[in-house]
């Protein structure tokens, strides 16, 4: 297979066609390191693509859960995956997958990203690396912002001068992604830098927030007094990946801290602002979104609460008035606090900023629909990540166990058919088969057994945000 740097060789997987480790961008290492994407150098001479490569630097996600990157793994991972279901064909969708991970994890070679089952629809599917944690999304003076997202748009334009000869359509591409690669979706979606790279989005669980410059500055400051280094690009390039992974979390020491000390930076530049900002003012409105959560976002993402949680202090912590407690109980009733909390951060955590998304774009004048994946998993729930084995079809992985246990349950397999109908034949024409958001009505299409359509489903929790945090900001 021939690409515009060179040929290419891929392996047969379950009657897909896969080229695992392309390059999309040169290893970012040497001066390269800490440096926007920079082209790769054409090869003589067939490269074999049956290995994927290289991770992005990065630890391990959980204790006792593989890494993806090892110390000695070095800096070599902007390279992408091909599935492709015909090589001979022409005109075929694209869906272009970008992981989540918290902003500093993730990588195209985990088996819950696997697209054989995918790219077995009909489709053209491409998997891609980009830098993550401070390698990718660390803030350091005289250098651009938002590696990652860069990254993922010298990706976006490889497939542009590449695809047709793997059998996709480059006018008719779609963006797909969950979590952190939910946002990177919207983010690209915001961007005028990614005009013509893409026609559609699909963002599956949009984590709240971005950084400013200044806030971001002030991680970098930490970490570099961790390391003991200076908060300068000489600083930081100094130090082996490893030196850097070691002490990358060390803003999360605070009792309210987060998840991760990463998140895209509003730079002025790539970032102008909150997205939901953004489309809201119009950039954006001509790419078609399906925007969507999982039911029970929280649940397999922290701790559960205390026993003797004061849903009065969280609320404020969310930045809600300390009455939304009370509101959130009246909206559940029989609940138990436990239960009300869960609520309460899945919609501060990604319910409502998706649902932020979904009104902008629609208000805007795009074309959006929005889901509420609510079928419970028997492990955990409707958790923050079930999305992902069943639109890939990846359900006996081991991150697909954590939800769905061994054997998975009866009627699960019917259900990702049609969520994975529904996806690529958005990707093909547009329409994943349910009536579109708006404003007014909050069209929803909730996925369950069987799947529904539904006005506003989250009313109650839509209003709570809506009511409280105005009283909290005329309060202040």
């Amino acid at each position: 297979m021939s690409t515009r740097l060179g040929r290419v060789r891929g392996r047969a997987v379950g009657g897909v066609s896969v080229f695992t480790g392309v390059p999309y961008a040169a290893a970012p290492e040497g001066a390269l390191r800490f440096r926007p994407p920079a082209p790769v150098q054409a090869w003589d001479g067939i490269r074999d693509c049956g290995d994927f490569g290289s991770a992005a630097p990065q630890s391990a996600p959980a204790p006792g859960a593989p890494p993806a990157w090892r110390p000695g793994d070095g800096l070599d991972c902007l390279t992408l995956t091909v599935w492709s279901p015909e090589l001979g064909a022409a005109g075929l969708p694209v869906m272009v997958w970008i992981h989540g991970g918290l902003w500093k994890h993730g990588a195209a070679a985990m088996p819950q990203y696997d697209a054989t089952a995918l790219a077995g629809s009909g489709v053209v599917v491409v998997t891609l690396n980009y830098r993550v944690g401070f390698e990718g999304f660390g803030h350091l003076p005289g250098v651009p912002d938002n590696r990652g997202l860069r990254d993922q748009i010298a990706a976006l334009r490889w497939v542009q001068s590449n695809i047709a000869a793997f059998g996709g359509d480059p006018a008719n591409v779609t963006v797909f992604g969950q979590s952190a690669g939910a946002a990177s979706t919207v983010l690209l979606t915001a961007t005028p830098a990614t005009t013509g790279l893409f026609r559609r989005a699909i963002a599956q669980s949009v984590p709240a927030g971005c950084r400013t410059q200044g806030e971001a500055a002030a991680v970098t400051t930490t970490i570099a007094h961790a390391a003991g280094v200076a908060a300068t690009w000489d600083g930081f390039a100094a130090l082996p990946p490893e030196a850097i992974l070691a002490v990358q979390d060390a803003p999360l020491r605070g009792r309210d801290a987060g998840f991760t000390a990463f998140a895209p930076v509003i730079d002025g530049d790539l970032v102008t602002g909150p997205v939901q900002t953004v489309l809201a003012a119009g950039t954006g409105r001509d790419i078609d979104l399906i925007c969507g959560f999982t039911h029970e976002e929280y649940r397999g993402q922290g701790a559960p609460p205390p026993p003797d949680v004061d849903l009065a202090t969280v609320a404020t912590i969310l930045g809600l008035a300390p009455e939304a407690a009370e509101a959130y109980r009246r909206a559940h009733p029989g609940a138990d606090d436990a239960a009300v909390f869960t609520v309460m951060l899945s919609d501060a955590l990604v319910r409502m900023p998706t649902i932020q998304v979904a009104q902008a774009h629609a208000a805007a004048g795009g074309r959006t629909w929005l889901y509420d994946l609510a079928w419970s998993s028997p492990q955990l729930g409707a958790g923050h990540g079930l999305d992902i084995p069943l639109i890939f079809g990846t359900v006996t992985t081991r991150f697909a166990t954590r939800f769905l246990g061994t054997p998975p349950p009866p009627g699960l397999d019917s259900l990702s058919e049609q969520i994975r109908g529904a996806w690529t034949s958005f990707a093909t024409t547009g329409d994943p088969g349910w009536p579109p958001f708006d404003p007014t009505h909050h069209r929803t299409r909730v996925w369950d057994l069987p799947p529904r359509d539904a006005d506003d489903p989250l009313a109650d929790s839509r209003r709570i945000w809506r009511d409280m945090q105005a009283a909290a900001e005329t309060a202040s």
